[in-house]
């Protein structure tokens, strides 16, 4: 798309220190469908604030980093949990030393860093985070683009390359419904698992020589923990893709059923789904 290609390649042209080169991401995000990271990739040119909405392991993290990839723009990070404050988002003041004299100095946290150099700025679980800590955000995601800094009282606007992208699993122990002022401001789409031959050319990129019956295993395995979870009868946690890819690998130097007890099973808080989990396993490891 001419719109995508051309924020593309003014981007391509910006260079970068060592150490905002160490921020930019490496891709491989495969798409569920024939439009999906397109769709994004949209919504990110024309500078919009991008919600990623679906279950654990099914991408999320991966598309932003392959965004990242796309555009070579260095990504900054926030994990958010309940402990999460202004500080962790915009930085903090701290003493220093500089010739010889004490002086306070204003350490720039990532949401005031992105801003300022036009990077993307991704913000993980945004619904673990209290309710209360993230209205400071609101002029920063609408089209102000703008912060005051509370710490400071610098008033920065947004370089015209800066990029918000957000990541929710709704209905997460430990989450809350996103504030509506908040939810918003963002275009949301949602970000199912990928399954089919997506998944298995993903299976043959990551493992290249892996064993034909191991893959036909892991597979199969992961359609049935899909249509499982489709049922109401497994966590969506249980199908993540990122934990078949942890099973995988540990099947590769240890016993199949065992890989899949500690990457998958063990992962669940029901003991119910935990032997379902395995039982689903058995049927396919011969």
């Amino acid at each position: 798309m001419e719109l995508i290609e051309h924020v593309r390649v003014a981007r391509h042209k910006r260079l970068y220190t060592t150490e905002e080169t160490t921020l930019i991401a490496q891709g491989g995000y495969r798409s569920p469908d024939a439009y999906l990271l397109e769709d994004v990739l949209v919504s990110i040119a024309l500078k919009k604030p991008v919600l990623l909405k679906g279950p654990s392991g099914s991408g999320k993290t991966k598309m932003a980093e392959t965004i990242s990839a796309y555009f070579n723009q260095p990504m900054h990070s926030i994990n958010c949990s309940v402990d999460l404050d202004a500080e962790s988002m915009l930085g903090f003041k701290t003493v220093v030393q500089q010739q010889g004299q004490t002086i306070i100095d204003f350490v720039e946290g990532p949401v005031v860093k992105a801003m300022k150099a036009g990077h993307i700025l991704y913000i993980d679980e945004i619904n673990m985070a209290k309710a209360e800590t993230l209205p400071i955000l609101h002029s920063v995601l609408d089209h102000r683009r703008m912060l005051t800094n509370p710490f400071t009282g610098e008033v920065i606007y947004a370089h015209e390359d800066f990029n918000v992208i957000a990541a929710i699993n709704e209905g997460y122990i430990g989450t809350t419904p996103m504030n509506e002022a908040l939810k918003n401001r963002f275009v949301s789409y949602s970000v199912p698992y990928i399954s089919g031959e997506q998944l298995s050319e993903l299976w043959q990129e990551r493992f290249p020589t892996l064993p034909a019956a191991t893959k036909t295993m892991m597979l199969s395995l992961a359609e049935d923990l899909k249509n499982q979870v489709q049922q109401g009868m497994l966590s969506e946690e249980a199908a993540s893709i990122r934990s078949l890819l942890d099973a995988t690998e540990l099947a590769q130097y240890i016993e199949p059923l065992r890989a899949i007890r500690y990457a998958i099973a063990e992962k669940l808080a029901d003991q119910t789904e935990r032997e379902l989990v395995i039982e689903l396993a058995k049927t396919w490891i011969k």
